[in-house]
């Protein structure tokens, strides 16, 4: 007949007996102390975890992973020498249409910069989604926006898809530093992949796919090779930005994950359902004799170190005038340029030029505010500029034309 625990105890040495009994109270106490943590703290922790699980429940089967295949090299799988990569979406409207990057989907084209958007002969462009990753369906190229390196893609057979519906998207201009950011993708293949990080920065200023800047939203929830074009996520399961690039000298997630702010798609929208390329950079490619104001706006009042901002009085938002073309619209209306440079560590800064802080009574931030208006203008326009320069501002009136470049 086997001992009991007390019988086993009694039996034991004085010196052992001691050791076992305040292993038992330790043992005890820990146990105690996890339990009342489990009570005091438990319920914030599961609010969040269940929040998380709500939201992938609610939104993660309108995610797609995208796969493309293109002839040429092979850099992934695929026996025919067949160069496949692949990256993610999201349904974003009720007729089933996809968003992703344009990056994602370009080497499968025959020809990027075509309006067209065709397929490159032999290539293919699927997606599949959560309830059935073995399941791909194939889609089309219905418009793009390499401004802001995004692809509306249109399915071939939509009866034949599960037809989950769009996620909404956020008013990304409402996202504060801080707050909670999910990411769900297809990283490195792995369908489906959920990440939870916060929203580390926004408006964080950085060429995007064709050096136009874009103000992205920085994540530190993980991002890696194969989440482009994914839903970046609020706690309320909105799209608060498309996932895009990661800062990594490794080449992999190093903490700094960039996403599209969500009122950027919003905005491209129709054009991107309208098909073909769409955006101000696409126009100008497609159509180079287009009317210009004939400067060059390089840089944000933004991009200057405070304390030279500070000295030199700039206003609180503008481009800064760094060159004019001789003889065109902007030089013909007195528009001008630096007249030198200010050097802070290292780092040249134009002096003594005009500023954009307004056209056609909007506010400008960023070069693109000035690109978009004058792209929506024809030749022989007016548009009215409002320029600071010296401390004073000046409305300014800009005949538009083409500027004919130099050889």
């Amino acid at each position: 007949m086997r001992n009991s625990g007390s019988d086993r105890m009694a039996a034991m040495p004085l010196a052992a007996r001691r050791v076992a009994l305040g292993l038992i109270l330790v043992l005890l106490t820990w146990g105690a102390a996890a339990g009342a943590g489990a009570d005091d703290h438990g319920r914030l922790k599961l609010e969040y975890e269940r929040n998380t699980v709500e939201v992938v429940r609610r939104v993660g089967p309108s995610v797609v992973a995208v796969h493309v295949s293109a002839p040429g090299e092979r850099i992934d799988t695929g026996q025919d020498g067949s160069r496949m990569v692949g990256g993610s979406g999201f349904v974003v409207d009720e007729d089933g249409r996809i968003i992703t990057n344009f990056h994602v989907v370009a080497h499968a084209l025959e020809d990027p910069s075509d309006p067209g958007l065709e397929l490159a002969e032999g290539a293919t462009l699927t997606v599949s989604y959560l309830g059935t990753p073995e399941q791909e369906h194939a889609v089309r190229v219905l418009g793009a926006n390499p401004d802001f390196d995004l692809a509306l893609l249109e399915l071939v057979s939509p009866e034949a898809s599960p037809a989950p519906g769009p996620i909404r998207l956020s008013d990304s201009d409402r996202v504060q530093v801080g707050q909670k950011a999910i990411a769900i993708g297809n990283p490195f293949g792995l369908h489906s992949t959920v990440t939870v990080g916060i929203i580390s920065a926004v408006e964080r200023e950085r060429p995007g796919l064709i050096g136009i800047e874009i103000p992205y939203i920085q994540t530190d929830a993980a991002i890696n090779p194969g989440n482009s074009g994914g839903p970046l996520l609020d706690s309320a399961g909105e799209v608060i930005g498309i996932n895009n690039a990661i800062l990594s000298p490794g080449g992999t997630f190093a903490g700094i994950g960039l996403a599209v702010p969500a009122n950027l798609l919003r905005g491209a929208l129709p054009e991107l359902r309208a098909g073909g390329l769409s955006g101000f950079a696409a126009a100008a490619a497609q159509l180079p004799q287009r009317p210009r104001l004939g400067l060059e706006v390089g840089l944000r009042v933004a991009d200057y170190p405070p304390a030279l901002r500070e000295e030199l009085g700039l206003p609180a938002r503008g481009v800064v005038v760094t060159g004019v073309s001789e003889g065109g619209p902007a030089d013909q209306a007195g528009i001008r340029g630096p007249e030198r440079a200010a050097v802070v560590d290292g780092r040249p800064f134009p002096v003594g030029m005009d500023i954009i802080t307004a056209i056609e009574g909007k506010q400008v931030a960023r070069a693109m505010d000035v690109q978009r208006v004058v792209l929506e203008h024809d030749e022989g326009d007016v548009v009215t500029l409002r320029v600071w320069r010296d401390g004073a501002e000046r409305e300014v009136e800009v005949t538009l034309s083409v500027v004919v470049p130099a050889d």
